[in-house]
């Protein structure tokens, strides 16, 4: 008989915990990781999986929760912890090289405390795609690289971030989100919008604010990317935080 899971998600800021309960294997870790996925679009403080009721059939399928953490690390820089795996996946986990990058408490109240203690300092806006938008995004850039102790970085993140805004206002035409995060050794920019339309990465555009396109994300980020949620996408890129 196939595996049912479900994934109840509680969405309380700072930290999202989603519970699952069921049968985790090959064919529904898929639904673990659809659900993550979404959950990491929202970009929370912190994440927590609760496998208090979980019954793992496949230990290969624990390697989710790997993924879940890599990518997050990456974008949108949320840090993910496990708890309160039954004894034989707390067995599995500890055994698996590649689950050891997620880390695992014993029950959910020190998950969230120890998520909570290794949450980011964030800066969030939301923006409208008008022309003044590049010059609002400048400005947060300023602001937390100021708050941040950041001085080095505000020149090459104010030039990334306000190329992420201006493709938004030239090409997707949405409200956005815009949220700044700070990771050592990273500072982590990342843009929100309502569009599905890939972001451009062809020819410089020198007439438009912001000015020579994304190729002048590429070269300044240490790594960048687009990543669909929802109905619209993220657009994120990562610069080292001198």
């Amino acid at each position: 008989m196939p595996s049912r899971i479900t994934c109840e998600v509680r969405d309380g800021a700072p930290v999202t915990v989603v519970r699952l309960r069921g049968g985790l294997d090959l064919g529904t870790m898929r639904t673990v990781h659809t659900t993550l996925d979404g959950c990491l679009a929202d970009q929370p403080d912190a994440l927590v999986v609760d496998l208090t009721d979980v019954t793992v059939r496949d230990p290969l399928a624990l390697s989710v929760f790997a993924a879940t953490a890599r990518r997050a690390a990456g974008w949108p820089a949320v840090p993910v912890v496990l708890c309160a795996p039954p004894p034989e996946a707390a067995g599995w986990l500890a055994q698996s090289t590649a689950c050891r990058v997620v880390p695992v408490r014993r029950d959910c109240a020190e998950a969230t405390r120890v998520a909570n203690a290794a949450a980011a300092p964030r800066l969030r806006a939301r923006l409208e795609p008008v022309a003044e938008a590049c010059r609002r995004a400048r400005e947060l850039v300023t602001d937390a690289c100021a708050r941040w102790h950041l001085p080095e970085a505000v020149g090459p993140a104010s030039l990334v971030l306000s190329e992420l805004v201006g493709n938004v206002v030239r090409h997707a035409g949405t409200p956005m989100r815009v949220t700044l995060t700070l990771r050592r050794p990273y500072l982590h920019l990342t843009v929100t919008d309502g569009s599905r339309t890939a972001v451009r990465t062809g020819s410089p555009d020198l007439r438009a604010e912001g000015g020579r396109g994304l190729m002048l994300v590429r070269e300044l980020a240490q790594r960048w990317g687009s990543v669909p949620v929802g109905d619209g996408k993220v657009v994120w890129a990562i610069l080292p935080a001198n």
